[in-house]
């Protein structure tokens, strides 16, 4: 099984997959674990930093096969229609799961004042998140619609006055009766 968590910045994808993780078992594999040796040794968006993401990339989906397919894994991004970096990422996501059995999408959202005061918070730095109040509203001003609205199982799931233990408790009854 692999769970997918899909939102913009600040919307709570990490801090549910935590506590999804904590509820499931499994193993949580977020984008910025996933991103951070690229931010910390390339410029952003350089060719050498899309190089640095596919090499971990790689490591990660060795390891990946390497796990029991009955370990749910929890991934984490924000994947958008329309960018060419989001479709190679999706692709990525879609092959994992072919192997790993079925794939569950969580498209994580909240309200636009909420999203902005999250991105905002000091503790997202020390994780190198971004804390660009503007990004976050840009990205509900423009209708920006997040990938995997397709795939076979998709949770909407509005965060805004749920904590990270009420949305991993909906997420994890979803797939219980999905």
């Amino acid at each position: 099984m692999l769970i997918f968590l899909n939102g913009f910045p600040g919307t709570g994808k990490l801090t549910i997959g935590q506590a999804l993780q904590d509820r499931l078992g499994g193993r949580l594999l977020d984008v910025h674990t996933q991103m951070n040796l690229a931010y910390a040794l390339t410029d952003f968006k350089s060719p050498a930093f899309y190089d640095t993401v596919r090499a971990v990339w790689d490591i990660a989906d060795a390891r990946i096969a390497e796990l029991d397919p009955e370990v749910p894994l929890i991934m984490t991004d924000a994947l958008r229609e329309g960018s060419d970096w989001s479709a190679e990422a999706w692709t990525r996501i879609r092959n994992l799961a072919e192997a790993r059995g079925p794939l569950y999408v969580v498209h994580v959202h909240c309200d636009p004042d909420e999203n902005a005061r999250r991105i905002g918070s000091a503790g997202r730095e020390a994780m190198r998140k971004s804390r660009k109040r503007a990004l976050a509203l840009q990205y509900h001003e423009e209708g920006q619609i997040l990938i995997g609205g397709d795939a076979d199982h998709v949770l909407e799931l509005d965060t805004t006055e749920l904590t990270a233990e009420e949305c991993a408790e909906t997420i994890a009854d979803w797939i219980a009766t999905t």
